[in-house]
């Protein structure tokens, strides 16, 4: 009989425990078959971790299907000084992947080294396949060791989630990667942009010894940096 009784005192614990740990209290796992994003309701004020679902009723095939992937963007567009642009297929522009946890990009990429400049994804792992022209990858760890090496066209290389890296194209031929991700928004942090570029900005004084420079150096690459 105690024994018995403390079987039920440890499972009456165990189960208070998952109580009170609201990571662990909810199903992890889809409640529905699909949860198309409903843009319009975030003009309320509802805010949830995401998007909240479409009535099933509105959903449409159309949810489903995003063709800005097919077309090679204007790297060249706008002035760009990075010789690259990314072309996303998230959440925000493909409804029908809200709550399914992945997402993809494209990224084109100018002849003699256009670049995907350091950035981070905060919330994905980042698999990146080359399709055409050839690329030097790279990131570096916490521990400052910087993983490096070209991937040529058909090869594929792993950034994992949080970790700063670029991109950039190798020889004379324009170079296409696609990007798988594990979340339906991986987010983007570009390293200038970050630094330089924030509203309002990092003090100047904080950068200039953060990077071991004088405040003059600071301001003439900020003036660089477009304010978001």
């Amino acid at each position: 009989m105690a024994k018995l009784c403390a079987v039920l005192l440890a499972a009456c614990a165990a189960l208070l425990a998952l109580g009170a740990a609201p990571s662990l209290a909810g199903d992890p796992n889809m409640l529905q078959d699909v949860c198309v994003a409903d843009y319009i309701s975030l003009q309320g004020p509802l805010r949830v971790n995401g998007y909240p679902c479409k009535r099933a009723e509105n959903v449409t095939a159309d949810d489903f299907f995003y063709g800005g992937l097919a077309s090679a963007a204007d790297v060249y567009g706008g002035g760009n000084p990075m010789g690259s642009v990314v072309t996303a297929a998230d959440v925000e522009r493909l409804p029908g992947l809200n709550t399914l946890g992945v997402s993809m990009s494209r990224i084109d990429y100018a002849p003699w080294g256009g670049t995907n400049p350091p950035h981070s994804h905060p919330r994905a792992t980042e698999i990146l396949f080359v399709a055409e022209g050839t690329l030097q990858v790279g990131f570096v760890t916490t521990a400052g060791r910087h993983i490096t090496r070209g991937v040529p066209k058909g090869g594929v290389f792993v950034f994992p989630r949080g970790m700063m890296h670029y991109e950039s194209s190798v020889g004379e031929a324009p170079a296409v990667a696609i990007s798988a991700f594990d979340s339906q928004l991986p987010g983007t942090q570009r390293l200038g942009e970050a630094m330089f570029g924030a509203a309002p900005g990092v003090p100047t004084d904080v950068l200039a010894r953060a990077l071991q420079t004088d405040g003059g150096v600071v301001e003439n690459i900020r003036a660089k940096f477009q304010p978001k």
